[in-house]
């Protein structure tokens, strides 16, 4: 796969301050998991659609989840966000949603009516 997302030197560099310290046995290499699990995000796939460039899918989502739980990103976030040289708000809209092939049929009930595909049916 050639479109394949890398970190480059600078920016492992840049985030390296905001990454925990190993303890005891070494980490799988930081650029490889990283690099996988922004390109699962940016992307919208699942863990096991991971290339298996980066890796097994269960590092990259081990790493992504004992990691959130901690605060890494959260950290990063805040310390790049800060670096900044002028103050602006962004905001990340998160609207786009996929409904279930199953929803437009579940059963609404609205006053003491169910409505059903088959039309509306006293209670």
């Amino acid at each position: 796969m050639s479109n394949l997302y890398w970190l480059s030197d600078a920016q492992m560099e840049r985030l390296k301050p905001f990454l925990p310290k190993s303890h005891g046995k070494p980490r799988v290499d930081d650029r490889r998991v990283l690099s996988g699990i922004i390109f699962i995000n940016r992307n919208g796939l699942r863990w096991r659609d991971a290339p298996k460039e980066y890796g097994p899918a269960k590092t990259l989502y081990n790493r992504w989840k004992r990691w959130s739980e901690m605060g890494v990103f959260a950290r990063i976030f805040e310390g790049l966000a800060s670096e900044a040289t002028d103050q602006k708000t962004l905001m990340i809209d998160a609207t786009y949603l996929k409904a279930h092939r199953t929803a437009s049929s579940l059963r609404v009930k609205k006053g003491g009516v169910h409505v059903r595909s088959g039309g509306p049916k006293v209670a």
